[in-house]
């Protein structure tokens, strides 16, 4: 999910930013020194949006650059456990799919796409023995995120299912839908 965070830091400025307005330099350093940033706690910050309250800033001697308290507000995406992502297939691979879930991408594990033994054809693609539903690269999915690891803070780790009603490829939930609402309306 993305939100708009407030956040605080002592920041410096180096001094070759020093000829522009204070709050245009400190966008610059926060842009270049956040962006991109990954952290269990805050998430991942996409951008920094604006500066909003800036204390005076203190040059420290021998450095030259000057610091200055800022309260500034951040674009994140944070993932919390049991959130439901719509993504596209990346890729497929004989363990399972690799989902793009906007500016990350989660894993799928071959037991998790589908309730149905699922076997790898060479040609990439994940097919239901019982069901023949099939799972390709650029195909759009509904997932729930069941696993969060920031083991490795800067490669964060993200695990889905598709084995639950309301999830999968979009056209299996489409079709789903379509036969829960025919059996309840008796047709």
């Amino acid at each position: 999910m993305f939100y708009k965070t407030k956040l605080k830091d002592h920041v410096r400025v180096a001094p070759h930013r020093f000829g522009l307005p204070v709050k245009d330099a400190l966008l610059q350093q926060l842009k270049s020194q956040y962006e991109g940033f990954i952290s269990k706690e805050i998430g991942i910050v996409i951008d920094i949006i604006d500066v909003s309250d800036v204390d005076d800033g203190v040059i420290i001697p021998g450095d030259g650059a000057a610091y200055y308290n800022a309260e500034f507000t951040a674009l994140i995406f944070k993932v919390t456990l049991q959130e439901v992502f719509l993504g596209k297939i990346r890729d497929i691979t004989d363990f399972g799919a690799f989902v793009t879930l906007g500016p990350i991408e989660g894993m799928i594990h071959i037991s998790q796409t589908m309730d149905d033994f699922v076997s790898f054809a060479k040609d990439k693609v994940l097919q239901g023995k019982q069901s023949n539903k099939t799972l390709k690269a650029g195909e759009k999915v509904r997932a729930r995120m069941i696993a969060i690891s920031f083991k490795d803070v800067a490669n964060p780790k993200f695990g889905l299912t598709m084995r639950q009603p309301g999830l999968g490829k979009l056209e299996w939930v489409i079709e789903d839908l379509a036969t829960t609402t025919k059996k309840k309306s008796g047709a």
